[in-house]
């Protein structure tokens, strides 16, 4: 019996941290990070604020278990395929799969990454939070324009620094664009990034004669 009732705790405990997180995806949502209150996400999960913190310190805690749930769904989708850092960003079909899955990755868990963006704002900039994360977020980019110096290729600036400009436009945008996720507006997004971008590393495209 001891056995059944420890098991029953864990299974209830593992439901209400479900609820409160589902509600918290939601709220964020909704009305956004800073605008969401503790009672806000225990009241919508139908939980006590004292279950609250029985999982989570605070609302950062949750947003960090969020993300790593986010984390773990794209791990998942990622098995089995290798990502050298080979790739030639200066390619434009290579350069928009890849501003294409960040895209739809932000989109498709839009409630995670706007309350990502606002806690990030909103800490005090001596901190250097929003530097760090932007740094961390597009390591992978920043392997690829690293692997095209190394080609001879020029860019226009460190690769770290054009790595994280590129990660602070595509979130911001993310924050701004407000159409739902999915469809032809994010297909325009990803075309006209693309082709912003792909400019930027390669130069500007040459004019045709009736240009001149």
């Amino acid at each position: 019996m001891p056995q059944a009732s420890t098991a029953g705790r864990k299974a209830r405990a593992a439901q209400t941290r479900a609820a409160l997180l589902d509600a918290a995806r939601g709220l964020f949502n909704d009305r956004g990070y800073l605008n969401t209150k503790i009672t806000d996400i225990t009241a919508a999960a139908g939980r006590s604020t004292g279950s609250f913190y029985e999982h989570f310190a605070g609302k950062d805690e949750l947003l960090q278990a969020l993300l790593a749930e986010m984390e773990d769904a794209i791990d998942e989708r990622m098995v089995g395929l290798e990502h050298p850092r080979d790739h030639d960003l200066t390619d434009r079909g290579q350069l928009r799969d890849h501003v294409g899955v960040a895209w739809t990755v932000m989109r498709q868990n839009r409630p995670v990454t706007l309350a990502l963006f606002q806690a990030m704002v909103a800490d005090d900039p001596g901190t250097g939070r929003a530097w760090r994360d932007l740094c961390e977020q597009t390591g992978t980019i920043r392997e690829h324009l690293e692997y095209l110096v190394e080609r001879g290729h020029r860019l226009p600036g460190d690769p770290e620094f054009i790595a994280t400009a590129i990660g602070a436009m595509l979130v911001t945008l993310n924050y701004a664009v407000v159409t739902p996720p999915g469809g032809e507006d994010d297909q325009r997004v990803i075309d006209t990034l693309t082709d912003l971008l792909l400019h930027g590393l390669t130069g500007p495209a040459s004019r045709s004669a009736d240009e001149r």
